[in-house]
């Protein structure tokens, strides 16, 4: 299961489409489907195989990093690289270059480049095309999503970025950051892609993305779909397939992600074989389609988050007592069962159960103890005020764990009152931090400082932050700094262990990330960031 996020200050996904079409509707569209899904007439069979692939909506634009939402990544990632990427484990490593050095005071960054990487128009990769990128990056009118974090407002600035030879390119920082190359890899960055000035058009305007990946644009007919084809000339890193670096190979000639956003008809077109992959099917479907001969299903745990927010300046949450009295009376490894359908996991941390960070100390969490909840409500004097839990039904995932959670408090005697809002009124009253409690989701964040930071501050100046805290704060800020990863698990460690005494939330599990293919497609593999990957992917022969 993949939960759908919401839009900016987190990374956005595309909303799932509601299920309510009728299975006449969802054969009808089908049809469609497949026939938009066919190669374009005139084109025989041995000109190549299409790879097909149902994406909920239209992607936004071409720019990487730009005008974007999740779609928009996804496609995008297998056109343009970066000068590093993240691997399986969602560490950091090269991937235009061939190695990093980093000084001694963590303020130069020496980048040294792959030999004979190609530009998609045939141009051979040099620094100064890298200093270019990063000129245009580090504009405001280029509306990189990703500036903030490198203009100073964020982690740290860029002075400047220089090419000595064709060969090496070196950033020098203002002040150090644990999470430069970090932020570099983010694919809701664009993995920093590093594209040929041929990308825009004479007056500077955007045309279209010619980067170095294994696949070029094709063709995108705007609300049907976006066409790749194989970049012939691509020169691949040498290792195994690894994240979003390593060994890749176009298997077939062109990827066709098709739009199809109600999600009936996507599974019907599966079935079909309209189209060869479906992205995230909800968990009644991965259910069902593991009872076919004829379809695959593909699972990966991700690093997306739910969890039960608490308001702790709202007049009876204050009380820590009341809050931990509440984590008391979950059952939350059976919440995680139930919502998911027995995909995901309970986790009770912010830091990913799919992350390097993740041990034994993170892998603690609460234990349903009606007793000590009762305990802890008669120390703090609760007489039965309600506490009123905002949900949405527009996510199935938030509705079902509120109910749980409702009927769970129940048993201790918390009176628990869901208020059912549309989805962006609750994302408003979330920003401005106007709830008791809700049933709410963060995107997926490739390191724990990450996670830490978008849950915590304070609130005085960003309402949206959970956990005011500045024992927190402290660490976060460290952990930021330090590249000692020793002492930065030491920090995750005891940030985890503070906000289990706190209970400013309560996380519930990570999503699992599901991608249902026909038995055709082979060599696809999910891994913790939720992004689909369709190199080292081919189309077994018929038969």
């Amino acid at each position: 299961m993949k939960v759908p996020v919401p839009p900016l200050p987190l990374v956005s996904c595309p909303p799932r489409a509601l299920r309510t079409a009728t299975l006449t509707v969802a054969l009808g569209l089908a049809t469609a489907v497949a026939a938009m899904a066919q190669p374009a007439p005139g084109t025989s069979a041995g000109a190549g195989q299409t790879l097909r692939v149902q994406i909920n909506s239209d992607i936004r634009s071409t720019d990487p990093g730009g005008n974007r939402d999740d779609n928009t990544d996804n496609v995008l990632l297998h056109v343009g690289e970066g000068l590093v990427a993240l691997r399986e484990d969602t560490s950091v490593g090269p991937m235009l270059a061939s190695k990093v050095d980093t000084s001694a005071d963590g303020l130069t960054y020496t980048f040294t480049l792959r030999d004979g990487v190609k530009f998609q128009n045939g141009a051979t990769l040099v620094a100064d095309d890298v200093v270019w990128n990063w000129q245009r990056y580090l504009k405001p009118a280029t509306n990189w999503r990703c500036l903030p974090e490198f203009d100073g407002k964020g982690m740290t600035k860029v002075l400047s970025v220089e090419a000595p030879n064709p060969k090496t390119v070196v950033f020098k920082l203002e002040r150090p950051s644990a999470l430069f190359l970090t932020m570099m890899a983010r694919p809701d960055c664009g993995s920093a892609a590093i594209l040929h000035r041929s990308s825009l058009n004479a007056d500077g305007s955007w045309k279209e993305p010619v980067g170095t990946g294994p696949y070029k644009l094709k063709e995108w007919k705007r609300g049907q779909y976006i066409e790749l084809t194989r970049f012939d000339g691509y020169t691949s890193r040498a290792e195994p397939r690894d994240g979003l670096t390593g060994g890749k190979k176009a298997e077939v000639e062109n990827l066709r992600f098709v739009v199809i956003p109600d999600s009936a008809a996507a599974k019907a077109a599966l079935y079909s074989g309209g189209i060869d992959a479906f992205i995230s099917p909800s968990p009644s479907d991965v259910i069902e389609m593991r009872k076919r001969s004829d379809v695959l299903v593909d699972t990966t745990p991700v690093m997306t988050m739910v969890a039960l927010l608490l308001q702790t300046n709202d007049p009876v949450l204050k009380d820590v007592r009341i809050r931990r009295a509440l984590a008391l009376a979950l059952d939350t490894p059976e919440i995680a069962r139930t919502v998911t359908e027995g995909l995901s996991a309970v986790n009770n941390s912010v830091v990913p159960s799919s992350s390097p960070y993740y041990d034994a100390t993170q892998a603690g969490g609460f234990k349903r103890d009606l007793t000590a909840a009762k305990k802890l409500l008669a120390e703090a004097g609760y007489r039965g005020q309600p506490i009123r839990v905002i949900a949405n039904k527009r996510y199935e995932a938030l509705y079902s764990a509120a109910v749980l959670v409702q009927a769970m408090a129940s048993e201790a005697g918390i009176n628990v009152e869901l208020e059912v809002l549309d989805w962006a009124t609750q994302l408003d009253r979330y920003t401005k931090g106007q709830y008791q409690s809700m049933a709410f989701v963060y995107s997926a964040r490739i390191d724990p400082s990450l996670n830490y930071e978008m849950v915590s501050g304070d609130k005085a100046a960003q309402p949206r932050k959970v956990w005011d805290s500045p024992y927190a704060q402290a660490r976060l800020t460290e952990s930021m700094v330090s590249r000692d990863k020793a002492r930065r698990q030491v920090l995750f460690d005891e940030m985890h262990k503070q906000m289990l005494q706190d209970v400013p939330m309560v996380v519930l599990f990570n999503a699992s990330d599901a991608t249902a293919m026909r038995k055709s497609v082979v060599g696809f593999k999910g891994w913790a960031p939720a992004k689909p990957r369709f190199w080292n992917v081919r189309l077994a022969a018929a038969g």
